[in-house]
């Protein structure tokens, strides 16, 4: 498969660098914390705190110094390290909190806010592609965190180390890294008739079709979780399997896996209680739905979806490259 045509604005971040092999030294981590020149991003309630413009058309990732967090009198024992920035070495951390605690730290009005929802970021495009992605990270870590609180084996608490990506039960020993649910995303393809079937789920909004998903289950490849879901979802017979690309999606903290598949059958029966209906779109009508211009008002997923990957790789035909 030839490089991707079209790259979703929720990516890897390439901003900072995330010194992985420097996590679990306590005493580093400990002096990167305590940095003059350390950076923290506040989510809360998992929404990051933003800059936005007054039109609230563009905004930027606030980011909150050393004397901030003094002034919020917030603690950083479980701030989640993201990186060292590339060119000044500055660290750069994550803060979660809940609403609650938020809303109670002092100044919190003048400096928390707003905080916006990731997903309302990722559609309206106010965040730089980046910043989005660097969000993302400290979100699906932070969601993590929210359900690990104590051990799956003998439930214990888990205690946060490696400067949050790692926890640790103070009772059995056992380590919990942070997770991630592999999905994959498939765009089917009809070659005979030029076509590629997309669906609509009852979550999705008005005259809204993308691409078919689902989890990858225990003891299964790429290639069979794509035809299992298909044909679960659709009643397609789905031949070839060709992987696309990758996308970091952060809600709460999945690796979407984009594939094209072949079809084997066309014949569609969908199974209402995944998604609502699933049609075959030919190449020049799903060109309208990208622009903006069906007939009929339908659209295909915006700029932060690998779903628009995989469409755009129909439309334009890389994806028999």
């Amino acid at each position: 498969m030839a490089k991707p045509s079209f790259i979703p604005t929720v990516h890897t971040t390439t901003l900072l660098d995330r010194v992985g092999t420097r996590r679990a030294d306590a005493k580093y981590m400990a002096g990167q914390l305590a940095a003059a020149d350390a950076r923290f991003i506040i989510l809360a309630d998992l929404k990051p705190v933003i800059h936005s413009s007054l039109d609230k058309k563009t905004g930027s990732l606030r980011w909150f110094g050393q004397t901030d967090i003094a002034r919020l009198e917030l603690p950083t024992a479980e701030a989640m390290f993201l990186g060292l920035d590339r060119t000044t070495k500055a660290p750069h951390w994550a803060l979660a909190f809940s609403d609650h605690r938020c809303n109670a730290a002092p100044h919190a009005i003048e400096m928390l806010r707003p905080a916006v929802d990731l997903r309302s970021l990722a559609m309206q495009g106010v965040l730089p592609a980046e910043e989005l992605s660097l969000a993302g990270q400290a979100r699906a870590l932070a969601a993590w965190h929210q359900n690990a609180h104590h051990c799956g084996h003998c439930g214990g608490s888990n205690q946060v180390k490696d400067a949050g990506w790692k926890r640790k039960c103070w009772a059995c020993g056992m380590e919990h890294f942070p997770r991630t649910d592999p999905v994959v995303i498939m765009l089917i393809v009809d070659p005979a008739n030029d076509r590629c079937l997309l669906g609509h789920e009852a979550r999705f909004a008005e005259k809204m079709y993308s691409t078919l998903a689902g989890f990858i289950e225990a003891g299964e490849d790429i290639e069979h979780a794509v035809q299992r879901e298909v044909f679960e979802e659709a009643g397609i017979r789905v031949g070839d399997v060709h992987f696309h690309s990758t996308q970091p999606w952060p809600f709460p903290h999945s690796l979407m896996i984009g594939c094209i598949g072949i079809a084997e059958t066309t014949d569609i029966t969908i199974d209402p209680t995944e998604i609502v209906e699933a049609r075959w779109f030919p190449r020049a009508e799903v060109a309208l739905m990208a622009e903006g211009k069906h007939p009929d008002g339908c659209w295909i997923p915006g700029q932060q979806a690998i779903a628009r990957a995989l469409i755009t790789a129909f439309i334009d035909g890389s994806w028999k490259r």
